[in-house]
């Protein structure tokens, strides 16, 4: 049976990785836009913008429909998973606030997992940038059978966690990962960007991770259960 270890804070907190943990969407955007200007396509706002969150095969056939079919979609997709390995190993910049957040949120023995629709590879390549990691576990695309906007990889993340899916709290950053996280029946904070995020009876929105910390997320807490 699910048990909560605090009764005053969320039963863990599970983060996404891109735009949310890592500071990646313009990584994804030079990938993106490189990639398709190999077959004279110009990639745009619109096209960054509805490629945010993944899933990546979903990106794969949408690029391979704007080049006409020149190549199909999981090539693309395995593709762009190659270049952004190697743009993962030079080093990554994290989100505003994300670190410092989760600094504190281990301080005080909250338990907390990366969720993300990208894959393993790509989530170990993200991983490794920490010297040791923050997260209890990690859960990739290819840990779920059917990812974001599924919200299958939020509820293994409770489950193998042995959390009350209702009483977790999920920081995203996506219009998917939000539809993924609402959808799990858990508190939704999103950081969102690009794409609008409207606030519901469980979602909230923030502009950045730095207007948070332990402290600001126990007073949402208590909060939240009012509501």
């Amino acid at each position: 049976m699910p048990t909560d270890a605090h009764s005053d804070f969320y039963s863990a907190v599970f983060f996404d990785m891109d735009g949310l943990l890592v500071d990646s969407e313009t990584l994804w955007l030079e990938a993106e836009t490189e990639l398709m200007s190999e077959f004279g396509y110009q990639w745009s706002a619109s096209d960054q913008a509805f490629s945010l969150g993944g899933p990546l095969d979903r990106v794969g056939n949408y690029m391979s429909d704007l080049i006409g079919g020149k190549r199909d979609g999981e090539s693309l997709m395995l593709e762009m998973i190659d270049r952004m390995i190697a743009k993962f190993g030079k080093g990554l910049l994290f989100m505003p606030g994300a670190i410092e957040l989760i600094d504190d949120l281990q301080s005080h023995g909250i338990s907390l997992t990366l969720v993300s629709a990208s894959p393993r590879s790509l989530v170990d390549a993200a991983l490794s940038n920490f010297e040791v990691s923050p997260f209890v576990r990690s859960i990739s695309c290819n840990d779920v059978k059917i990812t974001k906007p599924d919200p299958e990889g939020y509820l293994l993340a409770a489950s193998s966690g042995d959390h009350n899916i209702t009483n977790c709290l999920i920081l995203e950053d996506s219009l998917t990962g939000v539809t993924a996280a609402k959808a799990s029946g858990a508190w939704v904070l999103a950081v969102p960007h690009i794409v609008p995020i409207e606030k519901s009876v469980r979602v909230d929105t923030t502009t950045s991770l730095v207007n948070w910390s332990y402290e600001k997320l126990a007073l949402k807490y208590a909060q939240d259960r009012s509501l």
